[in-house]
């Protein structure tokens, strides 16, 4: 079984790109805190390379900001690739579904366009 299951922040403001194909999809960085401390004291933070596609990826660059808190489900998807004449292993986290953790006030400030809905309520998720 291929499962994870992450909180974190978001490092950037996620952003949309449109394939050839028209399929859309979102690359994002997901800074998540380890459960222990280290010998400092401190929380040490991994940035986890994540990628969203079509409406959940539109919904992310829609609703979300750096810093906004999120969880996601989704799996480990690995794939080879060649740079410099070198063979290169790159791993992400391909997000099968995305919630809000935190309102704007939170963390990350506010959606980037607020739907035309007079019942609007920014804590209710459209993932």
């Amino acid at each position: 079984m291929n499962k994870v299951i992450l909180i974190g922040n978001l490092t950037a403001d996620p952003e949309l790109t449109v394939l050839s194909s028209g399929v859309k999809t979102c690359r994002f960085s997901l800074a998540v805190n380890r459960e222990y401390k280290n010998a400092n004291g401190q929380y040490d933070t991994d940035f986890l390379n994540c990628q969203a596609w079509r409406s959940t990826a539109e919904n992310l660059v829609k609703y979300m900001r750096k810093g906004r808190k999120i969880a996601v489900t989704g799996r480990i998807q690995v794939r080879s690739y060649e740079k410099d004449d070198e063979k290169r292993t790159a791993w992400e986290i391909q997000a099968d579904e995305i919630e809000f953790v935190s309102s704007p006030a939170q963390g990350g400030g506010k959606p980037q366009s607020e739907p035309d809905d007079p019942y609007y309520d920014e804590n209710d998720s459209p993932f």
